[in-house]
């Protein structure tokens, strides 16, 4: 993930990454996203309400996010043994090579779980702490969004781009709430007052979606309060990469206090704006 804003600054303090290091790993990652895509796409009962020999559908969700999980770690574990692991679901450890993989198996339970195709696979590659290939993949639309640092944001063979430049009241932006109520209640409460500021606003319930829409020009900008690394990881790499700026409050990188992602033009004066509207607390 990007420790500031400032993509020069950004780069200036990026580690020396090995040369063919970004290019292996994305491989990796294409790969281990399409089979833990394809498990998930096809492994999902036809009406999940009603699915025999389980408690609830929730019980056949989780299962499927653990086995997603378990597909890529055993995956990535088999080709990179000595790298560390993040993911979602639990796994979790250091290595020994600097490089540090961060899964979301399933970023958009609840639309998975209701049949909405909005749901992903997002796998990032960090070295030394930055972020250097990411993947998402969202079997339900067909694309798969990948990324290098310095490399350009592609949608399978196709290089994307963000919006050009648009004021604030011509701009679509989209956002995600909290399960928890009284943090729900106020970003409806911050959505409340954003929304005359803007064309309109939009709500995936994919973070990795969304960040891959500011990415493709869908979007023209996208914030968030309560996201995890996983969440954002590989999604936040997509759109740089595509031109957009990333980051939290003024001068912080995005985080779980904040996450905000939009068009050069676009992003300091939502930025600005979300700082002011109190979005980075419950």
């Amino acid at each position: 993930m990007s420790p500031s804003p400032d993509h020069d600054a950004a780069d200036a303090a990026a580690p020396d990454i090995p040369d063919g290091l970004p290019a292996e790993l994305l491989a990796l990652a294409l790969e281990a996203a399409g089979r833990a895509g394809a498990l998930l796409r096809d492994g999902r009962p036809d009406d999940l309400a009603v699915a025999a020999t389980k408690s609830s559908p929730i019980d056949v969700v989780t299962e499927m996010d653990i086995a997603a999980e378990k597909l890529i770690t055993g995956f990535l574990a088999e080709h990179r043994p000595d790298d560390g692991l993040l993911g979602e679901e639990g796994a979790a450890s250091e290595g020994r090579s600097g490089v540090r993989w961060v899964i979301d198996p399933l970023d958009g339970t609840v639309n998975y779980l209701y049949g909405l195709p909005t749901w992903a696979v997002s796998i990032a590659a960090e070295y030394r702490g930055e972020a250097v290939a990411g993947v998402v993949g969202i079997p339900m639309r067909g694309e798969t969004f990948h990324a290098v640092r310095g490399g350009g944001a592609y949608c399978g063979d196709r290089r994307v781009r963000c919006r050009p430049p648009a004021p604030m009241d011509q701009s679509l932006v989209s956002t995600g709430f909290n399960y928890v109520e009284t943090v729900r209640t106020h970003q409806a409460a911050v959505a409340h007052r954003l929304i005359p500021r803007l064309r309109d606003i939009r709500r995936s319930g994919s973070a990795a979606v969304d960040l891959c829409d500011v990415a493709a020009g869908r979007l023209d900008g996208y914030y968030e309060r309560g996201l995890n690394p996983w969440d954002l990881a590989a999604g936040d790499l997509i759109a740089r990469e595509a031109g957009a700026l990333t980051g939290g409050r003024p001068g912080l990188a995005p985080s779980h206090e904040l996450a905000v992602a939009a068009t050069p033009a676009l992003f300091g004066p939502l930025q600005a704006l979300l700082d002011e509207l109190g979005a980075w607390h419950d």
